[in-house]
């Protein structure tokens, strides 16, 4: 069976551990113990996260995992020898190596990105390619793949990598049950943004926010403001009165946001053609996607579908 190496050392970010449960999870969907994690330090016993509190490790040792995997911290610091060395020899015994979040220096440090692309928390993007300039960072990726060697992005987002991993070891179906039974999102596009709109909009009372998810969820409704002033519990005026003073915007550029966020991230993907994409967004039709794209991105959505099959094409999405 697929062995699974998570490497921690003292002050890992717990979140990374998170990923530790796509694997679990996937075990569950096949109905046998397809993966075997480990965690692992360089000597073994208990390591110490971010919250202080220790979690117990395996050494080293001589085992070859199929995928080790690198969790980052929360403060970048220099990583021990041990760890460099035994990262290099995963390099190029492991099928495939990843980095959560700053996991990536530590794979920088280690000599196994040069060359390739990757990703980290676009907090640390800059710094990552200020200090390793052989590296192309690509700073607001979800994860990234470069031959056997993948990042991703801070905190959930190990979840979308070891998400992905699990499709590329056992195909979308099994990678779409894993994620429903872990209730999360089946899967970001590695190229999606780091950045989401209903983040960015941060609208401060429950019936803003409870009106943006209802519009996220129903994008080939309308939308109009009665629509969602009719979640919200307002009227249409008050609605949109409150929305422009919470998020900053008028309801219906709010709404054509979360529709081109959406529209890309199915181009992306790669499975639905131009007019079909237009539909499930509630763009309605061609035409009237493309100025929405030409509007906010300064170019068609043509040119961002070429560009994610090029991606795609060359293994990075």
């Amino acid at each position: 069976m697929p062995g699974i190496g998570f490497v921690v050392f003292d002050g890992f970010q717990i979140m990374g551990l998170a990923a530790l449960s796509v694997f679990e999870m996937a075990n569950g969907v096949i109905g046998r113990p397809a993966y075997e994690v480990h965690v692992l330090s360089e000597h073994g016993g208990p390591v110490r996260n971010s919250l202080g509190f220790a979690i117990e490790t395996a050494p080293f040792g001589a085992q070859i995992h199929d995928t080790t995997i690198t969790i980052g911290s929360l403060v970048v610091k220099p990583s021990a020898p041990a760890l460099l060395d035994y990262l290099r020899s995963a390099g190029t015994a492991s099928r495939r190596v990843a980095g959560i979040c700053t996991g990536a220096y530590v794979l920088a440090e280690a000599g196994l990105l040069d060359g390739r692309r990757a990703t980290t928390h676009w907090a640390h993007a800059r710094h990552l390619q200020s200090l390793y300039p052989r590296v192309r960072v690509e700073a607001d990726r979800i994860f990234s793949a470069d031959g056997n060697v993948w990042t991703s992005a801070g905190m959930s987002a190990g979840i979308d990598l070891a998400l992905a991993l699990v499709e590329d070891d056992f195909g979308q179906e099994v990678a779409k049950a894993t994620a429903r039974n872990m209730v999360v999102y089946l899967r970001r596009p590695g190229g999606q943004s780091q950045f989401s709109t209903l983040l960015e909009l941060e609208p401060k009372s429950d019936r803003i926010r409870r009106a943006l998810v209802y519009a996220k969820e129903h994008l080939t409704h309308p939308l109009s403001v009665e629509e969602l002033a009719e979640t919200a519990n307002l009227s249409p005026r008050q609605f949109s009165r409150l929305f422009r003073e919470e998020t900053g915007q008028s309801p219906a550029k709010a709404v054509e946001h979360l529709r081109l966020e959406t529209a890309r991230m199915l181009m992306e993907e790669g499975h639905r053609s131009m007019d079909e994409v237009a539909r499930e967004t509630g763009f309605a039709d061609r035409e009237r996607m493309r100025r929405a794209f030409v509007r906010t991105f300064g170019q068609p959505p043509q040119v961002i579908r070429r560009a994610a099959e090029a991606m795609r094409g060359a293994g990075l999405n």
